[in-house]
């Protein structure tokens, strides 16, 4: 069984913590965030740091202490440094542009892809090949990267597609005459 609730969450000097009976309010320098707490969870707050309990012994409560406390550590990060999803375009005439809060994307199709972005992402584009997506919340970062990866995803003969910076392609052998 998993032990994650019981390492502690340590949370910076800039970042400030509000617990309800029912939900978390984290307050940063990059924006603000909340969770809502299940009837099964307890949070302490002890000086700067933040512990999570069950208060049943059911696996089911021990499980939301530990999802609970991955979530307020993924918050606590995000409001206080943030989250970036760095993509790279393989591809020849492969090209991606960062317009406000869209990105146009040319991927070999007969037609350029405008890729809208979600409220609190943001993209840069370095290189007509590069994207970097960042913001405070973790999983809308790494939604937003799957949607744009999803576009035109690696094929394994060529290697040619959207990957993420460090994944790995395993490229096969094409066939032979």
């Amino acid at each position: 069984m998993s032990r994650v609730a019981n390492n502690p969450v340590v949370v910076p000097e800039n970042v400030e913590v509000t617990i309800t009976d029912d939900s978390v309010l984290i307050k940063g320098p990059l924006g603000e965030m909340s969770q809502d707490l299940k009837g099964q969870v307890g949070i302490k707050k002890e000086e700067n740091t933040l512990l999570f309990s069950a208060k049943e012994t059911t696996k089911h409560s021990i499980a939301m202490s530990g999802t609970i406390r991955a979530l307020v550590q993924n918050m606590v990060l995000g409001v206080s440094v943030g989250f970036e999803k760095k993509l790279q375009l393989i591809g020849v005439g492969y090209k991606a542009q960062a317009q406000g809060n869209k990105i146009n994307l040319e991927l070999g199709f007969s037609h350029s892809i405008t890729h809208a972005l979600p409220e609190g992402v943001t993209a840069q584009t370095p290189s007509q090949t590069e994207i970097v997506l960042k913001s405070s919340d973790k999983q809308v970062v790494g939604q937003v990267a799957a949607e744009i990866r999803a576009y035109r995803p690696p094929e394994p003969y060529k290697g040619k597609g959207v990957r993420y910076v460090d994944e790995h392609v395993v490229m096969k052998e094409a066939k032979k005459a």
